[in-house]
C-alpha cells in the first residue's frame, strides 16, 4: 500500500462514486446495457458512474473506446506522464474522484507518490524535473486558459525533450478530462472510504 496522501480536498486513497440520478438495476438492464458493462471495464456493473451512463449504452460504448484509446494506446507519451496530465487537470477542475484513480495510476506506473503529493498541494509548481514541471504547466493552461494557448506553449514542451506524438497524447489525455471531470463532477458526488457503509 501507497503511503496516503490528503491535501486541500484531495486524496490518493480509493474512493466511490455516487450518482445523483438513477443508476441502471442490473437485473433489469436491457441485453445491450448488458453488453457494455461488460466491455467498459471490470466493475463496471456495480460502478454507479458506468451503471448512470449504460442508460445510453452506444455514448458509453465511444466513451470507453476514446477513452481507452487516448490513456492505454502504445507508443508516444509514457502512460505516467498521461496519468500526470490527468491528475493536474482533475485537481485544477476540482474533481476529487477523478484526481484520486488517476493519482494512483501514477503512483504505480512511476512507482513514487512526489509529484502527486505536489500536484495535491499546488499544481503550479508541482514536478520533480523540468519534463514533468513543463506537464503540469501545460495541464493546467489548457484547463484554465484553453484559448490562450499557443506555440509558446508547445515549444516549451519540445524544450524538455517531448516529441509532437507525446505532445498530442497529453492534449489528448488533458482534453478528455475536461470531459469526464464534467461528468463526474455534475452527476454525481466522491464518497471517502471512513463515510461508506
Amino acid at each position: 500500500m501507497s503511503t496516503i496522501i490528503k491535501a486541500n480536498g484531495f486524496t490518493n486513497e480509493t474512493l466511490e462514486w455516487k450518482a445523483w440520478l438513477d443508476v441502471i438495476d442490473v437485473d433489469q438492464a436491457t441485453p445491450e446495457q448488458i453488453a457494455i458493462l461488460e466491455e467498459s471495464h471490470p466493475k463496471a456493473k456495480t460502478s454507479d458512474y458506468y451503471r448512470f451512463l449504460a442508460h445510453q449504452p452506444e455514448i458509453l460504448r465511444q466513451r470507453s473506446t476514446a477513452y481507452n484509446a487516448i490513456m492505454y494506446a502504445p507508443g508516444g507519451l509514457p502512460r505516467a506522464e498521461r496519468e500526470l496530465g490527468a491528475t493536474v487537470v482533475s485537481r485544477i477542475n476540482g474533481c476529487v474522484y477523478c484526481g484520486s484513480v488517476h493519482a494512483q495510476r501514477f503512483e504505480q506506473l512511476a512507482k513514487r507518490t512526489d509529484v502527486v503529493a505536489q500536484v495535491f498541494d499546488n499544481p503550479a509548481t508541482a514536478g520533480t524535473n523540468e519534463r514533468e514541471r513543463a506537464i503540469a504547466h501545460f495541464s493546467i493552461k489548457i484547463t484554465e486558459q484553453p484559448a490562450g494557448l499557443g506555440a509558446q506553449d508547445i515549444q516549451a514542451l519540445k524544450d524538455v525533450g517531448l516529441k509532437e506524438a507525446e505532445i498530442l497524447d497529453l492534449l489528448h489525455s488533458d482534453a478528455i478530462f475536461a470531459w469526464a471531470n464534467r461528468l463526474m463532477l455534475n452527476l454525481g458526488e466522491p464518497v471517502f472510504p471512513d463515510t461508506q457503509a
